[in-house]
């Protein structure tokens, strides 16, 4: 028996009842994939739910507006996805009158999807012949064939994705694909995988030669930027002054507080007396201030802090808005800071 034999012997014994397993409807497949990016099963699953009930079809989904799609994406990260995914379901509507592809060729084109993304709803929904890869399945492909070429690397990716061509089951590549991503997110786990239950640890070469902990090999040459938010609170405690970010930067388009980025790590009192403060006002007034936050994001670590000060700025900057402290519980903000804001406030 193959590899796919086994691991598909596999997934049908053991695998987890989520809901996007139990429809080859490609709208609900792609909410699923698109939310699962980069998340675990367990963070996503929630999120999935509240999008599924909110937008039933794609249809309702690209009728959204873009603070709404980001407010129920608040708190999963990584949201220029949400973004896109108002995108794409417009896309879809426009372009496909709302009836979602199946075939990769046509998915590919769509805004947001990749290689992976487009082989996963392609098989899943039609089942057509694609091999997925993912985390789960380069894991997988590394550790059974014994393979130290790095996954981020060019070569690596186009080694990966041959092989993944090579042992896909054609006759079922739906249950293949399910059961190679299933397989590495619940045995053959980054850290402490489960050889010992493991179906096909004999053959497994990782687990042969003792190299389940160096493989896969992965480059690491992303460089980490650091950078200090200090966000300035202000308050009359029936209305709080917000600002609607950008679309440039990270959390684009959704709402924050007026803030000072700073080079380094500041007291509270040096702060105040930047120049970039003086839009403020003159001669602050420091009523209280939060510890510093550390925020990690992919190629980012943020440290942030947050200010209350007595003042109000006699002008408003571009993107400042004063509005009812009630309101902010409809808006999308990045976790960092609604977290903030809620215990600041008490809802």
């Amino acid at each position: 028996m193959d590899l796919s034999a086994r691991l598909i012997s596999w997934y049908q014994e053991n695998k987890r009842d989520l809901p996007w397993r139990n429809t080859t409807e490609a709208y609900i497949i792609w909410l699923s994939e698109i939310i699962l990016q980069q998340t675990r099963v367990e963070q996503g699953l929630p999120y999935f739910e509240r999008f599924a009930a909110h937008y039933p079809t794609v249809s309702h989904f690209a009728a959204a507006t873009e603070d709404e799609v980001l407010r129920l994406w608040q708190g999963l990260g990584y949201y220029s996805r949400g973004r896109n995914m108002l995108k794409t379901a417009r896309q879809v509507l426009n372009d496909y009158n709302g009836i979602f592809p199946t075939s990769y060729t046509e998915l590919i084109k769509l805004k947001g999807i990749g290689e992976y993304t487009a082989a996963a709803i392609s098989s899943f929904s039609a089942n057509e012949a694609k091999a997925v890869v993912d985390g789960n399945v380069y894991r997988v492909l590394a550790r059974y064939y014994g393979i130290d070429e790095p996954i981020n690397s060019p070569k690596g990716k186009k080694t990966f994705q041959q092989i993944a061509d090579e042992v896909l089951d054609v006759n079922r590549p739906a249950l293949h694909n399910q059961a190679m991503m299933e397989f590495g997110a619940m045995l053959c786990k980054p850290k402490n995988p489960a050889c010992g239950i493991c179906p096909v640890h004999l053959d497994c070469i990782a687990f042969k030669q003792n190299a389940t902990t160096s493989l896969p090999v992965k480059l690491k040459n992303v460089k980490v930027k650091k950078r200090y938010f200090n966000y300035l609170l202000i308050s009359d405690g029936e209305t709080v002054l917000m600002n609607k970010r950008g679309d440039k930067d990270i959390w684009a388009n959704m709402y924050d507080l007026p803030m000072i980025e700073t080079t380094e790590q500041l007291i509270p009192n040096e702060i105040l007396h930047l120049p970039e403060a003086a839009v403020f006002g003159k001669n602050l007034t420091l009523l209280s201030h939060s510890g510093i936050i550390k925020h990690v994001l992919t190629h980012q670590q943020l440290f942030i802090q947050f200010l209350i000060i007595k003042e109000k700025p006699a002008d408003l900057q571009p993107g400042w808005f004063y509005t009812d402290i009630d309101n902010i519980k409809k808006m999308a903000i990045p976790k960092g800071v609604i977290i903030f804001i809620k215990d600041f406030f008490n809802f």
